[in-house]
């Protein structure tokens, strides 16, 4: 674990977390402004595109980030914890769900639940197939 005393390094990758993280969250709130939200009717399909492509992304930045081109920490930081964290946030995602059932959508809520899972899956398995190949 990194040590959390105050120096200049540590100051580094926490702003570096932040600042992509700050994008990240921008780039989310951007596609649920989209035109994805207004052809989705109940189903939630702005987070499941959010959360899929997201998966992909990850799977892609973490094989390009450590294995394929050298780069520093503070970027690999920057788009992996920082942008793809707030751009994936799974909490969106569990209160949707939480939504459709109290709303007694419960097949949309089950077919939303496990579609996310297994499609995200694949995604960061294609993510990680595609940065290999790279």
């Amino acid at each position: 674990m990194p040590s959390l005393e105050p120096n200049m390094e540590t100051a580094a990758k926490i702003l570096s977390v932040a600042a992509g993280g700050a994008v990240g969250a921008v780039a989310r709130y951007l596609i649920n402004l989209s035109p994805l939200s207004v052809v989705s009717g109940k189903f939630p399909f702005p987070t499941f595109v959010i959360n899929v492509s997201g998966s992909f992304l990850i799977g892609l930045m973490l094989i390009l980030l450590t294995d394929r081109i050298e780069v520093s920490e503070n970027l690999r930081l920057a788009v992996i914890v920082g942008f793809l964290g707030a751009f994936t946030t799974f909490s969106t995602f569990e209160m949707e769900i939480y939504g459709l059932l109290r709303e007694r959508y419960t097949w949309t809520a089950v077919l939303y639940l496990v579609s996310s899972v297994a499609v995200g899956f694949v995604g960061l398995l294609a993510g990680i197939a595609v940065g290999r190949k790279i």
